[in-house]
């Protein structure tokens, strides 16, 4: 899925399973070969990352209902999206955001060709969701966040999308992952960065092996 906001997609020359180094890097040098930017997309899709990316399990515990409107930050060409349409129905929405485009327009593709027509993508700016002030119930990043160029900024940002009540939701690599981005955020930083930008701890599940998994609201 990932580019400079979004990313948390993985190398487009390596499977998941291998390490990622610079992943924005590699996002970028997939959009100058479509036959890169397919392996690309297959690399997010294969079944050896849901093993530890654990997707179902994720989306489960989102808590989702039919009519929210959810939005997927750093949503690449859709690992989480596609996954998160169906839980909010035909009367719920999904904004996609990213700030690449040609991984956006891979996006739109897979999206026809599944039939989905719930889903909005939406190109970003590194600095801004570009998302309608309190349009979102909930708010999805994973394995983004430490690409943000200031995450408390970014988080200051969000929060004016979150409808009142709403949540936030932060899924990134742990400092001791055995796998991972090696430049990382890890949750007691990220905890500091969102207290100040306004959020507290709702919950944290734990069943991710490689990444915390917390859930923030806004006082």
């Amino acid at each position: 899925m990932t580019s400079a906001i979004g990313l948390t997609l993985l190398a487009a020359t390596a499977v998941v399973a291998q390490e990622p180094h610079d992943q924005h890097q590699q996002a970028h040098a997939a959009h100058g070969n479509p036959a890169d930017l397919e392996a690309y997309i297959r690399g997010l899709e294969d079944p050896e990352r849901d093993e530890w990316q654990r997707p179902q399990r994720v989306v489960a515990a989102l808590g989702l209902e039919h009519g929210l409107t959810v939005c997927d930050i750093g949503a690449g060409p859709g690992y989480f999206t596609l996954r998160l349409t169906p839980l909010v129905g035909e009367t719920g929405h999904v904004f996609a955001v990213d700030v690449e485009p040609v991984i956006l327009d891979a996006l739109r593709k897979r999206l026809a060709k599944f039939g989905v027509s719930n889903v909005t993508p939406v190109l970003a700016q590194p600095d801004n969701p570009l998302l309608p002030k309190q349009s979102c119930d909930l708010i999805l990043v994973v394995d983004t966040y430490h690409h943000f160029p200031d995450g408390p900024g970014y988080l200051r940002a969000l929060s004016r999308v979150l409808r009142p009540g709403g949540r936030l939701v932060n899924i990134d690599f742990r400092i001791d992952a055995e796998r991972g981005p090696r430049h990382r955020v890890s949750r007691k930083a990220f905890l500091e960065q969102a207290a100040a930008a306004g959020y507290e701890l709702e919950r944290e599940e734990t069943f991710l092996p490689h990444q915390y998994f917390l859930v923030l609201r806004q006082p």
